[in-house]
């Protein structure tokens, strides 16, 4: 009975490490997936903020930049972008004449409209027109805040680490012309550098026969004048 009771036990002990090993087979690629689209999704969100940078830097100052300190610090600091504003005169329209009713070009013609041009700082011109947000801890839209900006040059994961993104900048010749051309990047092997090499591995794998993509996330490219993101 004593060696029945053993052998009973020690099945039953087997039956559970089987089963919580096969249960740790399944929910371990449900969890790396699971950990993988979050990444995925905090790279993109700011890839995009971080490629809206450059889009007005490049409409302030000509060119893009490959540097985070010369990007961030300029459109923070330097009322530079210019921007037309226009001021209605009142005082010289006539009682008879209704402005919403002629073009604008037109009212400027005629001195009722006085368009000057004004520089006003990038990074506040952007939250006013609405193009930085992010969805706060709270589920509500707002707008990057200035710690946040600073940040963006940052990768989001592994957490703890200060890994920036590879931004570089130039200019590309296209049928005789220079147009500017800038690449913001992270490889999966960085971005998941902390999580099961071997499913990584596979991951990469997998990413890079969808149309010989990049095996990591991105905006624009350094060979080809666009700004898109690999993740759209």
């Amino acid at each position: 009975m004593k060696g029945k009771t053993i052998i009973q036990i020690v099945l039953a002990v087997a039956i559970v490490g089987l089963a919580f090993w096969l249960y740790n087979s399944i929910m371990t690629p449900v969890r790396f997936d699971s950990e993988y689209t979050k990444r995925r999704d905090a790279c993109a969100e700011k890839l995009k903020a971080i490629r809206t940078l450059e889009d007005a830097y490049k409409q302030t100052y000509g060119s893009f930049t490959g540097s985070f300190d010369t990007l961030i610090n300029r459109l923070m600091t330097e009322d530079s972008m210019k921007m037309v504003s226009k001021q209605i005169n009142r005082d010289v329209i006539p009682a008879d004449v209704d402005i919403n009713e002629i073009s604008e070009n037109e009212a400027v013609k005629r001195g009722y409209i006085t368009r000057v041009e004004v520089l006003v700082n990038p990074i506040a011109k952007l939250r006013e027109d609405g193009k930085l947000p992010i969805v706060g801890a709270d589920g509500k839209k707002r707008q990057l805040t200035d710690e946040e900006i600073r940040n963006l040059r940052y990768v989001p994961y592994p957490k703890g680490t200060e890994q920036e993104f590879d931004l570089q900048a130039g200019m590309l010749e296209k049928s005789g012309f220079f147009v500017p051309v800038f690449e913001c990047k992270v490889p999966l092997t960085e971005l998941l550098s902390d999580m099961d090499h071997q499913l990584v591995v596979n991951k990469i794998d997998e990413v890079s026969k969808v149309a010989g993509r990049y095996p990591g996330w991105k905006v624009g490219d350094m060979t080809q004048a666009i700004t898109d993101g690999n993740f759209e």
